[in-house]
């Protein structure tokens, strides 16, 4: 299938061309940083910014938010929310 956007350059703002799902864990990084992840199911997240010293939680998250959030880590202590997928 032909791509009319190949020859654009990929940005932050620009369309997810390889999401995943994020499964949380306490050791693992993530496969590639996204530039945001996609909540399905509501509650907290808590995650390391790829330039991040310390972990961070957003709490209350309602079902179906996206956070434009560069992530190195998701962390499954602390992350309740589910249904993540990560945009990259």
């Amino acid at each position: 299938m032909p791509d009319r956007f190949s020859a654009h350059a990929d940005s932050p703002e620009a369309p997810a061309t390889a999401p995943f799902s994020v499964v949380p864990s306490d050791t693992q990084e993530l496969p590639t940083v996204p530039k945001g992840i996609y909540v399905g199911t509501g509650g907290d997240l808590t995650l390391r910014g790829v330039r991040g010293t310390a972990d961070v939680t957003y709490r209350n998250l309602p079902d179906a938010s996206y956070i434009a959030v560069r992530a190195q880590y998701v962390r499954a202590t602390g992350t309740t929310a589910t249904d993540l997928i990560a945009e990259a």
